[in-house]
């Protein structure tokens, strides 16, 4: 590193030297807004290629720093466990956290106002794991307009009103509205905050507001087909990746779009358009966070991430196309058409170990102390894990070894502050995947991967991200190697049990995703 970089990363995680509380200014250290979205594919966004319009998160990422690949663990909870602990999901314990720290419980042991909003999907409460506020719902998932009965506010039952604050309740714009709340709540302190925010849009039921859908119509009547290839030039064109890449053909479970049926097109042309509404109306809610922040003076020293759970989500689920998406009783989804242009240009889905279930947009957006060129896009790795070491070194915090009666596992998690300061972070030597009957294994480039036990393919992501030319037969020795790293992993540190640690085949496997059958009546 020479002197010049080093006195930068110097003068921006100084405070990390002396991590108690007391000797750490306060108004050195940085609010955070972490900010996680539900079921959104790479290029949902417009800054990461899409039609959809998103320019609160685009002016985010504007003067800000964008990520080409940010991993998550392509699963709602597991993703969540990730985020909140800085470790592998099994190795915390799971949805039960017996075994991870929270980035909330370690913050608040340093002075930091702490609050949640949003969905939640592990065990118990939010206030059980150092969130001194939370709103929001403990399900996976939620009817938008009515919620359930999951519902919670600081630990005591929520009933979901049919208003608030003067508009027909929707979820995501109660997520918004508890924001601002909590914001009030905590900006009025000497102490610095976190507030992490969990939308459960764009996550079926696909629902949203007669006025938002209407906003879409005829948006996508050409297709899947033209959408994805437009969502891939537009990337292209913006730097986020290089011209010689290479688009992945269509997948065989999907149909051509002109092979539809005037119907047919229709159909999944509406489906389109309510998913495009529930990201549009996050985005709006995102801006409005924004404002709040800008608007109290806090703005410039808030450490800002975006990022989503999991990509694009193939499962067909409806129940009924018959009811109109803002109908309370509707229950609409899409299935892999759409999907696969969610995560353009990547390959596969949400719970595939494929770039195309793993890779996040993320956005990293602060005035007083990123350091890279406004608009600046970075192909540095990253992964879920790394924000707690982030908060961390922010926050002038010590990792813990107990809290309360729980033993926490050592981090895993690598700082993204380097990254933030525009240096070459030295990366993690290995990052492991694991869902399912899916798994990976990262080593810098080199990425081995498996989908439903198949047997292993091998792909050089520095010169095929989209995991088009399968190596393996070529590299035998560095698949015995790799897989050999990821059982060791996957036994050692994720504590996986032996029904998750079986042998893969010897040929791959067939992946199968739902089509629609419901022929206009509840399947």
């Amino acid at each position: 590193m020479n002197k010049t970089l080093l006195m930068l990363y110097i003068a921006l995680t100084s405070f990390i030297a002396e991590p108690s509380t007391a000797n750490a200014k306060e108004s050195s250290r940085p609010n955070i807004v972490l900010i996680m979205a539900d079921d959104l594919g790479f290029a949902d966004l417009g800054c990461y290629g899409s039609e959809i319009e998103t320019p609160n998160l685009d002016r985010l990422a504007s003067n800000g720093l964008r990520f080409t690949q940010f991993y998550n663990t392509a699963k709602c909870h597991s993703s969540r466990v990730s985020l909140l602990t800085g470790l592998y999901c099994d190795q915390a314990g799971g949805a039960s956290l017996s075994r991870g720290a929270t980035i909330a419980e370690v913050l608040r042991s340093t002075g930091y106002s702490t609050a949640m909003v949003g969905k939640w999907h592990l065990k118990k409460q939010p206030t059980d794991f150092g969130f001194e506020r939370y709103w929001g719902h403990l399900s996976g998932a939620t009817n938008f307009f009515t919620g359930d009965d999951s519902f919670r506010f600081n630990g005591e039952s929520y009933a979901v009103p049919k208003t608030l604050n003067g508009r027909p309740f929707y979820t995501t714009h109660a997520i918004g509205d508890f924001a601002l709340d909590f914001i009030d709540a905590m900006a009025g302190k000497d102490s610095p905050f976190l507030l992490y925010v969990a939308f459960n849009a764009p996550h079926y039921p696909l629902q949203a507001p007669e006025e938002e859908v209407k906003k879409y119509d005829g948006k996508y009547d050409d297709g899947w087909d033209e959408l994805r290839q437009s969502r891939f030039q537009k990337q292209i064109e913006t730097g986020l990746f290089p011209t010689t890449m290479k688009l992945s053909d269509r997948p065989d479970h999907i149909p051509p779009w002109d092979s539809l049926t005037k119907k047919e097109q229709a159909w999944e042309a509406d489906r389109m358009e309510v998913f495009a509404a529930m990201v549009d109306v996050l985005d709006q809610n995102v801006g409005r966070i924004m404002e709040k922040l800008d608007s109290d003076g806090l703005l410039d020293n808030t450490l800002f991430l975006f990022c989503s759970d999991n990509g694009a989500c193939p499962f067909e689920r409806t129940r009924g196309r018959y009811l109109k998406p803002w109908d309370p009783k509707s229950y609409w989804t899409y299935d892999a058409s759409w999907a696969n242009a969610g995560n353009t240009p990547f390959r596969l889905y949400k719970q595939n170990q494929h770039e195309g279930g793993i890779s996040s947009p993320m956005i990293a957006h602060w005035p007083t102390g990123l350091k890279t060129e406004p608009g600046s896009i970075t192909n540095q790795a990253g992964h879920l894990i790394d924000f707690m070491a982030t908060f961390i070194d922010v926050a002038g915090a010590k990792y813990p070894n107990h809290v309360g009666e729980r033993k926490i596992d050592p981090l895993q998690g690598k700082s993204l502050i380097p990254i933030l300061a525009g240096q070459q972070r030295e990366g993690h030597e290995t990052l492991y995947f694991h869902f399912g009957t899916d798994r990976a294994l990262r080593q810098g480039p080199w990425k081995l991967v498996s989908a439903k036990l198949g047997r292993w393919e091998l792909y050089n992501l520095k010169d095929d991200r989209n995991e088009l030319n399968d190596l393996s037969s070529k590299n035998r020795d560095r698949v015995k190697s790799m897989s050999t790293t990821w059982f060791d992993i996957a036994k050692n540190v994720d504590r996986l049990g032996n029904n998750a640690l079986k042998p893969v085949k010897d040929k791959l496997s067939p992946l199968m995703f739902r089509k629609d059958t419901s022929g206009g009546s509840a399947q």
